[in-house]
Order: C-alpha cells, then structure tokens, then sequence
C-alpha cells in the first residue's frame, strides 16, 4: 500500500511529509535536493548516525508507478539540519534552508495534528481533550529528544547531552530543570554578546576567537580539544564546540590576550577579565 505525501509550504519553498506509525515525517530526498545537495552523500551520512530514525515507504508517481522513498523523523530532519554546512549550500537556496531550520518542527506538526485550525464549535469537554493531546504530544517529543540525545556517540560532549536531558525531562514533566550554574551552557556567541559586541562585531570575532579558544582548553587540558554539541548561532542550530560556565575564566583570559584591546569599549561594558 502506497503512502499519501503532503506538500506543506513554507516561508520559503515547501516539504514533502507523511505520516508513518502515526508519527509525521519528511520525505529526505527532495529536502536534500532542494537545497543543492548531493542525496546519496547525505544518505551516507545518516545512515552513519546512531540518533537518526529513517523508514523505506511506499509512494505513488505522478505515472502512476510504486517507488520506494526514505522518510526520517522531525528529530531526526532537525538534527541533520543540524550538520549542514552553510557554506556548502547555494546562496539561491540559503531561505529554503533557514526555512528548514526555523519552520519545520511547528509547520509539520500543526499540519498532521492540529489541521491548521480549530472548530469554533467545539465543545468544553472537546477542548479539554485537544489541550490533553497537545500536551501528551509534547510529552512524547521531549521524550524521545531524551533518547536521541543519549544516542549521541562520544565525540558529543557528555555535559552537554546531560544538561539538555535534563531540559527535555523538565520539559516533558512541566518541572523546572535543575542544572547546576557550572553545567550551563556557555556559547561564544553568547559570550561575545555579553562582552557587548554588536552582531556585526560578533559575525567578525567568533572564528578567531573560537580557534584561540581551542588552543587555549588544549593547553589546560593536556592536548584535549573541546568536544562537540549543538547551540544557536545566528537563531539557527548549528554543531559547537562545548563549554559550560565553568569555562568562563578561560574565555575571559583569552578575551584579554587576544581582543581587549581592539575592542575597548566592550571591554568595558564585558567588565574586568
């Protein structure tokens, strides 16, 4: 039996979703095409990674013939967004890709499970259960994010993916999540913010600031680089290098030798290294 595809449009281009065990997903092929991307590489590449979930479907042609196509999670899309380099992308079809990252969770979701909208007739007691569902939904989301992230092989830092499971169970329980101030998470970006950088300034500073501070945690570290994780960067979730709070003295102390003196004021509003 062939599976119905759903073309949901986006700020910028569309995807190509269906629905597989009463879960929604995106075709993979067309998503990597749009974007310029060659699709047996990107297939490699998930088929290499322990968090990705995929599934072979059945799909009919506009001739009428059965193909065989491979879907993956939202989770699983995100996370693969997630890998993507923007350089390596066409700048014509650098929107579909913001689209991508910034869109699909919300628009895929609302599409196969809300419809879009909600009958002003419904009753109290109808609400009632679409706001149990909504919830329950979320519930299963957080959770399964949980179990991606505890996939995650060890080249991802293991504070990281703690901190962000215990996000995700907090999420998941409506409780607060109690991550100790030196296991938060500490981005350059952010950093650099803090410091009172403008977002030009910021766009112009993170990579050198960055490699100094590889260089920097190696040395304190006995030749060990920071592991990897995932962070916003320009509202997109990219791969970073890791640091927590903890951390925060080693910026500081690069800050100091490398930049301080090119940006005086910053200096000043970031207050004393």
């Amino acid at each position: 039996m062939s599976t119905e595809i759903a073309r949901i449009n986006l700020s910028a281009g569309a995807v190509e979703t269906v629905m597989v065990d009463g879960e929604p997903h995106v075709v993979f092929r067309p998503a990597v095409e749009a974007i310029g991307l060659s699709y047996p590489a990107q297939l490699r590449k998930l088929n290499d990674r322990s968090w990705a979930s995929r599934s072979d479907i059945a799909t009919t042609g506009a001739d009428g013939k059965t193909y065989r196509m491979v879907a993956v999670d939202v989770r699983t899309f995100l996370m693969w967004l997630a890998t993507v380099n923007e350089a390596r992308v066409a700048e014509a079809t650098r929107p579909l890709l913001v689209a991508y990252q910034r869109e699909t969770a919300s628009a895929v979701n609302d599409y196969w499970t809300q419809g879009g909208a909600i009958n002003e007739r419904a009753t109290d007691d109808q609400l009632d259960a679409l706001e149990q569902q909504i919830e329950e939904r979320r519930a299963r989301r957080a959770l399964g994010l949980i179990q991606i992230i505890a996939a995650m092989d060890d080249s991802v830092d293991p504070r990281w993916k703690r901190s962000r499971q215990l996000h995700h169970y907090a999420e998941a329980t409506g409780e607060v999540p109690e991550i100790a101030p030196e296991d938060r998470a500490l981005l350059v970006e952010t950093y650099l913010k803090d410091r009172g950088l403008s977002r030009d300034e910021c766009r112009a500073v993170r990579s050198p600031f960055g490699r100094q501070l590889v260089a920097a945690y190696k040395l304190e570290h006995n030749g060990q680089a920071p592991k990897e994780s995932f962070g916003l960067v320009d509202g997109r979730e990219r791969p970073v290098k890791s640091y927590t709070e903890s951390d925060r003295p080693l910026f500081d102390k690069v800050w100091k030798a490398f930049f301080a003196d090119r940006y005086p004021a910053q200096q000043q509003l970031g207050g004393a290294a």
